[in-house]
């Protein structure tokens, strides 16, 4: 999920609500005759995923929530959502629609929309019990050969977690989340015991971790990528709007550098793991 990466390694998403559209690419003006929003200047209009914990909800509960709430007050907008299922389709049918102009979280490196300056950057973690007495910092940790790892199946960690010869300990999770489920899927059978590790996208694992009653520890999964890019572990977070939005974006911008403390409070708040941007990264294939 790559907003969240896991978001944010790739946009996966699909059709949601009443109305069900047809495939086809994901375009910057949407799929012929599907209805356009009329642009109101005064709303600030977020395309979002109505149940997707700690990011958003359709009750505003999630950090995604809160720091489109400090930006709209910022610009003096009235703040709107556009609700969608974050799955394959999720651009198409929001943004690209025009059925909304701004999307939170979205990896700074994505092509087919216009970015902010990063706001944040995040990777994935190590999560494990703290009962569980393991001492787990990177992958030569000798307690990761102890237990089963739960691991979303064609995420990043997947790689170091194959070069480690770690495979055999593996429970694959899906990549795109059962809808049946909530969120905090992996977290919650870390808790009931089905797993011992848990190897999140860090939003996640801090979010949950945070809210859990079973005490669990959370660290920081090292970095990959100078050993195989497909491995590359940490993300730059931004702002996306649509390529030709260029203006909002200008206006979005000087708002995200006036409230740089308060979102970075939101995220502590939140439990979401973040470190210093790394400006001019390049990011291969």
């Amino acid at each position: 999920m790559f907003k969240k990466i896991a978001l944010f390694l790739c946009v996966i998403q699909t059709a949601y609500m009443s109305s069900v559209f047809a495939a086809g690419a994901d375009r910057e003006d949407g799929l012929p005759g599907m209805p356009y929003q009329q642009t109101d200047p005064s709303e600030f209009k977020v395309c979002a995923d109505p149940d997707n914990m700690p990011y958003s909800t359709q009750k505003g509960e999630g950090f995604e929530n809160k720091i489109a709430e400090v930006l709209a007050k910022d610009l003096g907008k009235t703040l709107t959502y556009e609700f969608w299922l974050d799955r394959q389709g999720y651009l198409r049918n929001t943004i690209n629609a025009q059925r909304c102009d701004v999307i939170i979280g979205m990896g700074s490196d994505v092509d087919s929309l216009r970015t902010s300056k990063p706001y944040y950057r995040s990777g994935y973690v190590y999560v494990y019990r703290k009962s569980s007495n393991y001492n787990i910092k990177d992958w030569d940790s000798e307690d990761l050969k102890k237990g089963i790892i739960g691991i979303v199946g064609q995420s990043p960690p997947t790689i170091p977690l194959n070069d480690h010869n770690l495979m055999s300990n593996a429970r694959p999770y899906r990549l795109q989340r059962d809808l049946n489920l909530p969120p905090s899927f992996i977290i919650d059978d870390l808790i009931a015991g089905k797993i011992d590790i848990a190897i999140v996208w860090g939003p996640i694992g801090g979010y949950f971790a945070k809210q859990s009653k079973e005490p669990l520890v959370v660290v920081p999964v090292p970095e990959y990528q100078d050993k195989n890019i497909k491995g590359k572990e940490e993300w730059n977070i931004s702002v996306a709007v649509r390529k030709k939005d260029k203006e909002r974006m200008a206006m979005i911008q000087a708002a995200l550098d006036r409230n740089q403390d308060k979102i970075l409070k939101i995220l502590d708040d939140y439990g979401i793991p973040h470190k210093p941007v790394v400006l001019g990264e390049k990011v291969g294939n």
